[in-house]
C-alpha cells in the first residue's frame, strides 16, 4: 500500500475535499448522556462493556501529535484561535496551517472544506422552536497521539497482527515516523514517536497568524484537553477499541457514552449507539465525528470569561455537566460553549489535570 503524503510540517500538502456525515444520536446525547434519571439500568442503558477487539497493544498515549483540521476558510479560523485562545502559529506553508495549543500539542488547518448536501428541514415544534442552525464549514476529522514504546518496525508488526493495515507517514529527515489506522467507524487514527513533541518544546513557535485578528486578544492560556466529544454508531465497540490499541481507561459507561482518559493528557467521551439496546442497529454507512472539543484555560473566573466573550460579541452559553448553575461557587464544573467562524463548537472550561472529570 502506497504511504499518503505526509501530513505535518512539511511542503506539499494539498487542499482535501471532504464530506462530513453526521451522526445521528438521540436527544440529549450531544450532552451529558441519555440515560440518567428513571432510564438507568433499562435495557436501553445496558452499560456491560465490549470484549476487546483485539489483544491489548500495551501501548501508553504519552502526548498529542496534533488534531487535524480542514476548513472552508482557514485563515479566520487561525486568526480567531490567535486571538481567543492564544495558539501560535508554527508554520504556514503549502496550504496548512500548523498552530501550536499551548503545552498541549498541536493542530493542522487545511483549506478546502466541501460542506455536504443540507439535512432535510426540520418542521418539528422542536425544530421550529430552535430555528435555523448556523452552518458548519469545518471538521476535525483526525488526531496523532505519541505512544510509548516506539519502535517503528515493531509498531509495524504489532498493527499488522490485528488486522489494522497500517500506512506509514514518515518523515525521516525530521526523525518523524508514524502510521495510519482506522478505528471500527472508518476514522483517520494516527500514531507516532515523539519527534514533533521533541521539536515543540526545543523551540517555540513564533509565527504571524495568516489574517487579521478578529477581535483583541484575551488573556487565557490553554492548559487542559478537558474532553474531545467523540460521536460514534456503537459506543461500546469504540471503547474497548482505543482501549486495546492505545491504553486508554474506560471511567464511566453512562449507558450511551463512556467519559475514557487518554492517559495523563486529557479526556474523551465517545459517545453513541448501545449495541445491547433493544432494536439496535448499525447504519449502512458508519461514520464518527468530533463534535466538539473542550480546552482548560487558565486563569478561570467565571464572570471574567463570559465578559470576554461577550465584548468580542461572541455567543458564551454555560454548561456544567449538568451538575449546578455556572455561577454557584459549589458548582465544580464550569464552562462555555462558544462557535468559530467556520461554525465549529468551541467549549472553554476550567477544567485541569487536577481537575479532569466532567461526567
Amino acid at each position: 500500500m502506497s504511504s499518503p503524503a505526509p501530513r505535518r510540517w512539511r511542503r506539499g500538502s494539498s487542499a482535501l475535499t471532504l464530506a462530513a456525515s453526521l451522526v445521528v444520536l438521540a436527544p440529549g446525547a450531544a450532552a451529558q448522556g441519555r440515560c440518567g434519571g428513571d432510564r438507568v439500568g433499562t435495557p436501553a442503558c445496558n452499560t456491560t462493556p465490549a470484549a476487546a477487539p483485539f489483544a491489548a497493544t500495551g501501548w501508553k498515549t504519552v502526548a498529542l501529535d496534533h488534531f487535524r483540521m480542514v476548513a472552508a476558510d482557514p485563515k479566520k479560523e487561525a486568526a480567531y484561535y490567535a486571538a481567543l485562545m492564544n495558539w501560535t502559529v508554527r508554520s504556514d506553508k503549502g496550504g496548512v496551517i500548523v498552530m501550536d495549543i499551548g503545552d498541549v500539542g498541536s493542530v493542522e488547518i487545511h483549506g478546502g472544506y466541501q460542506p455536504p448536501p443540507p439535512p432535510p428541514t426540520d418542521t418539528s415544534a422542536r425544530g421550529r422552536a430552535m430555528g435555523a442552525r448556523a452552518p458548519r464549514n469545518v471538521t476535525w476529522d483526525s488526531f496523532c497521539w505519541v505512544i510509548e514504546p516506539w519502535d517503528t518496525k515493531k509498531v509495524e508488526a504489532a498493527l499488522r497482527e490485528r488486522g489494522l493495515s497500517p500506512v506509514a507517514d514518515h518523515d525521516p529527515a525530521t526523525g518523524f515516523y508514524s502510521f495510519h489506522v482506522k478505528d471500527p467507524d472508518g476514522f483517520d487514527v494516527q500514531v507516532a514517536n515523539g519527534a514533533h513533541v521533541k521539536a515543540r518544546r526545543a523551540k517555540a513557535a513564533a509565527g504571524s497568524a495568516p489574517a487579521p485578528a478578529p477581535f483583541a486578544s484575551t488573556a487565557w492560556t490553554t492548559v487542559w484537553l478537558d474532553h474531545i466529544s467523540f460521536e460514534v454508531t456503537n459506543y461500546k465497540e469504540t471503547t474497548a477499541f482505543y482501549e486495546a490499541l492505545l491504553g486508554w481507561k474506560p471511567t464511566g459507561d453512562e449507558g450511551s457514552q463512556n467519559e475514557t482518559w487518554i492517559g495523563d493528557l486529557g479526556n474523551i467521551i465517545i459517545r453513541g449507539g448501545n449495541p445491547l439496546a433493544p432494536g439496535f442497529a448499525l447504519p449502512a454507512r458508519r461514520k464518527a465525528q468530533i463534535g466538539h472539543v473542550s480546552f482548560g484555560i487558565d486563569p478561570w473566573d467565571t464572570g471574567a470569561v463570559k465578559g470576554d466573550l461577550d465584548k468580542r460579541g461572541l455567543n458564551g452559553r454555560a454548561d456544567t455537566g449538568g451538575r449546578g448553575d455556572i455561577n454557584d461557587p459549589a458548582t465544580p464544573y464550569k464552562s462555555y460553549h462558544t462557535t468559530t467562524p467556520n461554525g465549529f463548537d468551541l467549549q472553554i472550561s476550567n477544567s485541569n489535570k487536577e481537575r479532569r472529570v466532567v461526567r
